[in-house]
């Protein structure tokens, strides 16, 4: 591997980082890391003046990130490619996953305002697999920067 794409992919890595780390920040100021959390921000609470969600606000959070996760999840498996992951069976499950827990975290927040509060759990759940399978791809492009 050349040394500028290894110095490439470890900006980007510790860019990467960096975006995990505040977007665990921001959902736990903004949501919390709670099923009843997730139940306040999206149903609302009077005692607490927060407004329910509607469809439309919905929509206006989820799409900047439906095109920002795509192209997030594509560089980072798109890095991946030019390791030896790039054959084994661990990169297509992976690849899958990323994409269908991404769009679970996504999407779920619609089940909740219809009233289904069980996918308050898939919401909270969703969002911190998607951080750890991130968290695990990265570390498996470091690893495969380093390896000698």
């Amino acid at each position: 591997m050349q040394q500028a794409y290894r110095y490439a992919v470890l900006y980007f890595l510790l860019f990467s980082l960096l975006l995990l780390g505040s977007s665990l920040l921001l959902f736990e100021d903004k949501i919390g890391l709670s099923v009843s959390g997730v139940l306040e921000y999206y149903l609302g609470n009077e005692d607490k003046f927060l407004v329910e969600k509607s469809w439309l606000t919905i929509v206006k959070i989820i799409l900047p990130h439906i095109f920002a996760f795509g192209l997030f999840f594509m560089v980072v498996l798109h890095f991946l490619l030019f390791t030896k992951h790039r054959t084994s069976k661990q990169f297509i499950k992976l690849s899958y996953a990323i994409f269908f827990v991404g769009f679970l975290e996504l999407f779920s927040p619609y089940f909740i305002i219809m009233g289904l509060d069980f996918f308050a759990y898939l919401k909270l759940i969703s969002f911190i697999l998607l951080e750890l399978l991130v968290l695990y791809t990265l570390w498996l492009l470091l690893a495969s920067i380093y390896k000698h």
